[in-house]
């Protein structure tokens, strides 16, 4: 066997390592966490003037966050080394990730929905990042929010046992979807702002937080209660997380990431309805 025999079936057998085939899942399941169910390029992908995403600057950041009294912009999180996270070791972006806290220790404010990352599988949230170094880096300086309201101090203690992405349970993956990965319930819960872990405990998906220009946007009831989605079909439930578009046919309003949910898989869409399906249901509020 002639030498350049012997590097090629060298390189065929480093192609298809164990590690290697491992590494590629990874990065697949961060790209399709990331650009559906996460939907990190809500907040993170530039806009231009029709509110449509930049593609050659995906994740680079700097599109204002409607935020009431507040100037906020979605940060860079692609590896560029001065303006995004090319700089950041692994263990730097989960810690952002998870704690909220930045390489040198400042906090990340709202709306980064830290409260529900910080619960996020390990094999998850490395993903996510795995999936971020292969993003074409963007220059581009995004300055830091400025907030007219007391932001958080802490997220809490550093995370030490987060839960795993248990798929055998349709139910409490579900669950796991619409909280650490999707936040949903950040958006869905809460009539004041925030929610409260008590919210959060208590009256989950109730809805009525206020959203758009002076708050004249509601987040929708996702309980099963006849304020939510009592007598909605699984099929028109996946139409309003899809595309937007209610029972009723009304065209649902932002900041939901309809273009980004649409292609949530039927696995995963199927676990979210059943989620919400066992939900208590309580009226809008709770």
């Amino acid at each position: 066997m002639s030498f350049k025999m012997i590097s090629v079936v060298a390189l065929v057998s480093l192609s298809t390592s164990p590690l290697s085939t491992a590494q590629d899942a990874s990065v697949e399941r961060g790209k399709y966490l990331a650009n559906t169910v996460a939907a990190c390029g809500n907040c993170h992908n530039p806009r231009d003037a029709k509110g449509q995403y930049i593609e050659d600057k995906l994740l680079a950041g700097g599109a204002r966050i409607g935020l009431p009294k507040s100037t906020v912009y979605g940060a860079n999180i692609t590896p560029d080394a001065e303006t995004g996270i090319g700089k950041w070791t692994d263990e730097q972006v989960i810690r952002a990730i998870r704690e909220g806290v930045r390489p040198d220790n400042s906090l990340v404010g709202p709306p980064m929905p830290v409260e529900m990352y910080r619960h996020m599988s390990d094999d998850d949230v490395k993903a996510i990042v795995a999936y971020l170094r292969t993003v074409p880096p963007v220059k581009n300086e995004v300055p830091r929010g400025k907030y007219d309201f007391p932001t958080p101090t802490s997220y809490g203690p550093p995370v030490s046992n987060p839960v795993s992405a248990v798929n055998n349970d349709l139910v409490k993956y579900g669950e796991y979807l619409a909280g650490p990965v999707g936040h949903c319930m950040a958006c869905h819960t809460g009539i004041e702002g925030e929610p409260t872990p008590e919210d959060l405990e208590k009256r989950p998906g109730t809805g009525g937080r206020p959203f758009g220009p002076g708050g004249s946007l509601k987040a929708s009831n996702l309980t099963p209660h006849e304020t939510g989605l009592k007598g909605w079909t699984d099929s028109e439930i996946a139409l309003a997380i899809r595309e937007g578009i209610s029972r009723d046919g009304r065209q649902l309003k932002g900041p939901m990431a309809f273009s980004m949910y649409k292609n949530i898989n039927q696995a995963d869409m199927q676990a979210l309805i059943a989620y919400l399906r066992a939900l208590n249901p309580l009226p809008t509020g709770g």
